[in-house]
């Protein structure tokens, strides 16, 4: 299985950005874990982290193509960019959406996403483990559907 993980604005800066809320952890670290996840799974991930909104629907619009599922932490555009959702909806692959934080107990902007409606599932609060558990997921779902 192919999975592309998406990280979106300002996760570039984790470990050294609000530790109190996203961790200590680098995104490097966080990285190299799901890479290992993936792997355990027999599955492949490409990761990318993009700060642009154009950039990352370019990434899901490319996935169509090669991958059978979708990891998403939109950072800041989850609760606004109508434009990712919409890249979403039209590449129709399973998705999960993550987020480090607990978003339902941070300011009230955070506790709406615009993407949750069309995606597989969202997993909030967990810290990194949300990215494996969200590649655990989509590689169980492929093999429900395989048969």
């Amino acid at each position: 299985m192919r999975i592309l993980v998406i990280h979106g604005p300002n996760l570039n800066l984790l470990g050294s950005r609000e530790t109190h809320i996203y961790g200590d952890m680098t995104l490097d670290e966080i990285n190299r874990l799901i890479v290992e996840r993936a792997a355990q799974q027999n599955a492949t991930v490409k990761i990318v982290q993009h700060s642009s909104e154009g950039e990352i629907i370019d990434e899901i619009h490319r996935a169509k193509n090669w991958a059978e599922g979708i990891v998403i932490n939109a950072g800041a555009y989850t609760h606004y960019s109508i434009a990712i959702r919409d890249a979403l909806c039209a590449v129709s692959l399973p998705t999960v959406e993550v987020h480090i934080s607990n978003t339902f107990n941070r300011e009230k902007f955070r506790h709406k996403s615009v993407i949750s409606p069309v995606v597989d599932g969202v997993i909030a609060g967990l810290g990194y483990r949300g990215y494996l558990y969200a590649i655990d997921y989509l590689v169980e779902l492929n093999k429900i559907k395989a048969g």
